[in-house]
């Protein structure tokens, strides 16, 4: 069978680019190797931040702000609104911060809703934060979290109902450009969009080998006390410090799995496949937690996760045509920031896959060389 576009990968990119594709009219297929929200995918675990933070960068807040509202929209139609807990996101830089100022100013240009806090305001209303120096905060009051797991798998589920055919199948290009699944089925479409996240170079090993760098990421969910009320929504929203170099940052206890926390830092390289996903820094995450969260000292790690991050050179999205074969859409780099924007990237997508289409310069594989050099958090 042949369709008018076939989707490589249903993460988040992938589910929304083959939902964003059916609006169009075209007949869509959507294919992937371990199924939706699966343990091994970027798009897997329980929860993801939705903020609009990103320092002077205003293409990704309006994105995020794009992104939130198609989100809730979405899960209102499917009759799964708790998908999306607005529990504000609190930044906690230092006093001074230019970081903090420029997230200030693209909030006002962007028309983003939030509060500033004085060190003693902020110690006011979150008396169950701990920091050894002043800090001030910036809370945006429509960001919160995602339960990330479920909301690709509805994505999915939705994309079904409304015509695409889904598979489970693990598929391999060839040096010639032909598409073709693991038992050698060839696929054929009129265009293929890959968006395999931490696979993509694994696919186009040629051309994507060092511009895409798949690196491990551990995830520690707390258990939070028997009763205790101050680590879960409103007492606590999602929580980030990017001011120090362990780039912490938090979940509110939302769904019975416990108080998430993560290191936004660059792991060792990792293969999605056969990559060791048993945590080993346990003690680090017990310790800052005790100095930052003194009523969780001690509480005991309920769950944890091994995932990934799949790095561009810069941290920008690669949303480019393969510079050999002008039918086959590259859709990645989403780990670390790129899960809140699922909708706005597959309605990009959906947009640039008309002939005369050309990347943003940002996006393009142009733009992605193989030195780390990362500007977007």
């Amino acid at each position: 069978m042949t369709y008018d576009a076939i989707v490589i990968g249903a993460g988040v990119f992938g589910a929304w680019t083959a939902y964003h594709l059916l609006a169009t009219g075209r007949k869509v297929a959507l294919l992937d190797a371990y199924g939706p929200g699966n343990s091994r995918s970027s798009s897997g675990d329980e929860s993801r931040v939705l903020r609009a933070g990103y320092g002077p960068d205003e293409l990704y807040t309006r994105w995020a702000m794009r992104s939130r509202a198609q989100w809730i929209q979405f899960f209102a139609e499917a009759g799964r609104p708790e998908l999306f807990q607005r529990t504000g996101v609190l930044w906690t830089p230092p006093p001074g911060e230019r970081r903090a100022a420029l997230t200030l100013a693209a909030f006002k240009n962007c028309q983003v809703a939030c509060e500033e806090l004085s060190p003693p305001e902020l110690l006011a209303r979150y008396p169950q934060l701990r920091f050894s120096s002043d800090r001030i905060g910036v809370f945006e009051c429509e960001g919160g979290a995602l339960l990330a797991r479920q909301s690709v798998q509805t994505v999915v589920r939705e994309a079904i109902r409304k015509g695409a055919e889904y598979a489970r199948v693990a598929v391999e290009v060839s040096e010639s450009g032909r598409v073709k699944t693991d038992s050698g089925v060839e696929l054929k479409a009129g265009q293929f969009f890959f968006a395999c996240g931490s696979w993509l170079p694994k696919i186009f090993p040629r051309v994507l080998d060092g511009r895409i760098r798949p690196t491990r990421q551990e995830v520690f969910y707390f258990g939070v006390p028997a009763g205790e009320r101050r680590f879960s929504p409103p007492a606590m929203p999602v929580w980030i410090d990017f001011s120090d170099e362990l780039g912490a940052y938090s979940i509110p206890e939302i769904d019975g799995r416990g108080f998430k926390l993560a290191f936004d830092r660059h792991g060792e390289e990792f293969d999605p496949d056969q990559g060791n996903r048993i945590v080993t820094g346990v003690e680090e995450a017990r310790q800052f937690v005790a100095e930052r969260f003194p009523p969780l000292a001690g509480a005991p790690v309920v769950e944890s996760r091994v995932c990934q991050y799949e790095n561009t050179s810069s941290g920008d999205f690669l949303i480019d045509r393969h510079p050999e074969f002008p039918n086959m859409w590259l859709v990645g780099r989403g780990s670390g920031h790129g899960f809140k924007h699922g909708p706005a990237v597959g309605e990009y997508v959906a947009r640039m896959a008309g002939d005369a289409a050309v990347a943003k310069p940002r996006f393009s594989l142009a733009s992605k060389v193989r030195e780390a050099n990362r500007s977007v958090y």
